[in-house]
């Protein structure tokens, strides 16, 4: 934003830089909509994490799950949300940014495809990854966010029916795959039918390992130098992550590179169809904030495995609040072909 320094969560970024000289262009399209910007929010650590717990400013209270972690890195945003004090909220989504905390705090998110809003004046992660996104609490409001910042929409055939990931849902806790089956149901109405299928027979974990390796090396790529140089006071998790990218090499970039090829044809084959696939947006319930650290790796490695399908392959996911286990919120992510956002939008008011 023009005037304002920008801190991607980050007490060393926002010290190494200073005010921004132009606007990025979602908040131009935005404000010139006829929104009004009442505040910029915090994130988790220069966006690479899932749980949007901050060392430095604090973790952003989940209203709907008071005590368990609200999911990131858009943390501030969804909570600013689903807290009642913004009608819509913008965030950015590479692994799950924007999905996860959708999930955790029981609104609506979206995953735009990749390209489809320009990321121009904003600071990335992993630049063939990273996508803009934003929350609300009703599907209308998404709707009129996607108006002003999307253009035309690859259309998603409803006669044909819709992919259930079973691989995906074996992942999820059996009380959290329970839950979205009502919403599901509603889904197989407006697609006429349900048919089963397996999203990778290479797995999942291997999915979320090549994703994983790509990514290390883009947010090296992007920021290694800049680490290098000024050697910021990064929190726990995310030193760790800068520590372990510098020493990704580009022969296993290659190689999950050559993976991602393959997640693609499999997404495409499924998606040739018009139709969507349903997945769990996240694996359990989010968290605990006090949760133990392995646990906590858990957690992260099984969402990335549900999360890493749309972002190999740039492809558009909505998370559509599906109900509560144990009275925490969890949603369903219905990822679409290449495109085809305003129709999942759209999906999502029917639904």
């Amino acid at each position: 934003i023009a005037g304002y320094k920008i801190g991607a969560g980050s007490p060393s970024w926002l010290s190494a830089h200073g005010l921004a000289t132009a606007t990025a262009p979602p908040v131009e399209a935005l404000l010139g909509a006829g929104a009004d910007l009442v505040g910029k929010s915090k994130m988790d650590e220069m966006a690479w994490s899932l749980l949007g717990e901050n060392v430095h400013y604090g973790t952003p209270v989940n209203p709907r799950s008071p005590g368990r972690v609200p999911g990131g890195s858009s943390s501030g945003s969804v909570v600013a949300v689903a807290g009642g004090m913004t009608d819509f909220s913008i965030g950015s989504d590479t692994g799950g940014s924007v999905r996860v905390p959708a999930s955790n705090c029981g609104v609506y998110g979206i995953r735009t495809s990749f390209g489809a809003i320009s990321l121009k004046n904003s600071v990335p992660l992993a630049p063939s990854f990273d996508t803009a996104g934003w929350f609300a609490r009703d599907p209308e409001t998404m709707r009129r966010v996607g108006s002003v910042l999307l253009c035309d929409s690859t259309p998603v055939r409803q006669g044909s029916p819709a992919a259930l990931a079973i691989d995906a849902f074996a992942v999820a806790d059996s009380a959290v795959a329970e839950v979205l089956q009502h919403t599901i149901l509603r889904l197989k109405k407006v697609f006429s039918g349900l048919t089963e299928v397996t999203l990778s027979a290479q797995g999942l974990d291997n999915w979320a390992s090549a994703w994983r390796i790509i990514q290390a090396r883009e947010v090296w790529e992007a920021h290694g130098q800049w680490v290098q140089e000024y050697n910021p006071s990064f929190g726990p998790g995310i030193r760790e992550r800068f520590q372990w990218a510098s020493t990704v090499d580009i022969d296993q970039e290659k190689e999950a590179r050559l993976l991602q090829v393959d997640a693609c044809n499999d997404l495409n084959k499924v998606l040739e169809k018009g139709s969507v696939i349903l997945v769990p947006a996240v694996p359990t319930v989010a968290p605990q904030i006090d949760e133990d650290s392995s646990r906590l790796e858990e957690y992260r490695t099984r969402t990335m495995m549900l999360t890493c399908a749309a972002g190999l392959c740039g492809l558009p996911e909505i998370t559509i609040p599906a109900g509560e286990v144990d009275g925490c919120p969890v949603g369903l992510g219905v990822i679409g072909p290449p495109g085809s956002d305003l129709a999942l939008l759209d999906l999502a008011q029917r639904v």
